[in-house]
């Protein structure tokens, strides 16, 4: 019963709604998508059609199938980004033509995995990545959600002058082997702040995520933000400046 996660881009003249089925906590799950023609409900072009399965994740699996993103290379052909727990974050191929992965399971691309840092926990998911003066950033959720106001959900980063890698923090620590730099932690009432998304519009970066609210018994609630980026190239947010 569990849907969630969707991620929507526009290509081959089609919206594309990439989106997770999962059976929690397990890797009983899949990446499905489904198309449209426009997003205008009054046009007589509009209606959703599923594609069906884009990928699918059992036990014994280097991944779980959850929380695709869409990203477009520097010659504007679409790749998928996905996972969590069981081995991190992965990318594919996309075929513009379908919106399937282009390739098989041997070509997919490891972008980061918690599991063989320090901490020896596999707790990172929810990718998101976006390009900048020609670098790219990977955004990921570590930690635990859904466990209202005692949820330790926060999000890091790591970039790299390669779309398929590899993604560094900001010690120079490989994703694969467990970095991510903190972008995003818990701050005043907000708790477990996490799956970021991004809209750049007019040069601007703003950041959509989801936090539980201390103030209102934990329920979660969408946040927006405009992202800032310090001399280095590095992304900050106004919410985790120290207070004067």
């Amino acid at each position: 019963p569990d849907i969630w996660a969707p991620d929507i881009s526009f290509f081959n003249d089609r919206w594309h709604l990439y989106y997770a089925i999962s059976t929690f906590g397990t890797q009983e799950s899949a990446v499905g998508l489904a198309t449209n023609r426009t997003l205008d409900p009054a046009s007589p072009a509009y209606e959703w059609v599923d594609q069906g399965e884009v990928l699918r994740s059992r036990a014994g699996d280097q991944w779980n199938a959850i929380d695709a993103n869409l990203v477009f290379d520097e010659t504007g052909e679409p790749w998928l980004t996905w996972g969590s727990f069981w081995r991190g974050i992965w990318l594919e191929r996309v075929d513009p033509n379908s919106g399937m992965l282009a390739d098989d399971k041997s070509t997919y691309i490891q972008l980061a995995d918690r599991s063989t840092g320090p901490d020896g926990t596999s707790a990172i998911e929810a990718p998101f990545i976006i390009q900048r003066d020609g670098r790219w950033y990977l955004f990921v959720s570590f930690d635990q959600c859904f466990q209202g106001i005692s949820s330790t959900y926060n999000i890091r980063i790591g970039r790299s002058d390669e779309l398929f890698g590899p993604y560094v923090d900001r010690d120079g620590v490989l994703l694969t082997d467990g970095g991510g730099t903190p972008f995003l932690s818990e701050y005043g009432q907000w708790k477990g702040p996490g799956h970021n998304g991004m809209l750049i519009e007019n040069g601007v970066y703003w950041m959509v995520y989801h936090a539980y609210d201390a103030r209102q018994i934990g329920v979660p609630k969408l946040r927006i933000e405009s992202v800032a980026w310090d001399s280095d190239g590095w992304p900050t947010l106004p919410s985790q400046y120290p207070e004067p």
